[in-house]
């Protein structure tokens, strides 16, 4: 392990902790992003350029940012009266831990863990936008148009409550 990947794995850890911890929603949201980021950085380490740049874009770009807005527009800043733990959360933990190191176990001894891989594909990023660009516009446009309707009808119902 290099230090770039314990810097990453790091930050990127302690973004998804501090969004499953923090009381502000607010707070949790920019910690998400964080976590989206740090992902993303993993993907161009590993020389997945269109991977690690659509995360930026549409997950860190556009998930975390209508989130934010989402939890500013509907006023779910507040933090919560009781406890966001529940009185079983050691439990949880424990039962977390115990899945995981099964998990880590099986697929260490894995026979597939130990497959020679082909060889990475020779695509750019250049080559997957043009492709995108020319080949796929309309199924491109069609999730555009998708997302901008979600988004509107997410302000609709927001205002609606709010009127209520």
């Amino acid at each position: 392990m290099t230090l770039p990947y314990i810097i990453l794995a790091f930050v990127t850890i302690a973004g998804a902790v501090a969004a499953m911890t923090l009381r502000n929603l607010v707070h949790c949201a920019l910690a998400l992003a964080l976590t989206f980021a740090g992902l993303a950085a993993f993907y161009l380490q590993l020389d997945a350029q269109f991977a690690g740049f659509a995360q930026i874009l549409v997950y860190v770009g556009a998930v975390a940012i209508l989130v934010v807005f989402a939890i500013l527009l509907t006023r779910g800043s507040e933090p919560p009266q009781q406890s966001i733990f529940s009185s079983g959360w050691l439990l949880g933990t424990g039962v977390a831990l115990a899945v995981f190191l099964v998990m880590a176990v099986v697929i260490r001894s894995s026979r597939l863990a130990n497959v020679q891989l082909p060889a990475a594909p020779e695509a750019t990023v250049r080559q997957i936008g043009d492709q995108l660009m020319t080949k796929y516009i309309l199924p491109l446009e069609l999730v555009g148009l998708l997302l901008t309707a979600a988004l509107i009808g997410a302000v609709i119902i927001a205002m609606r409550e709010e009127m209520k």
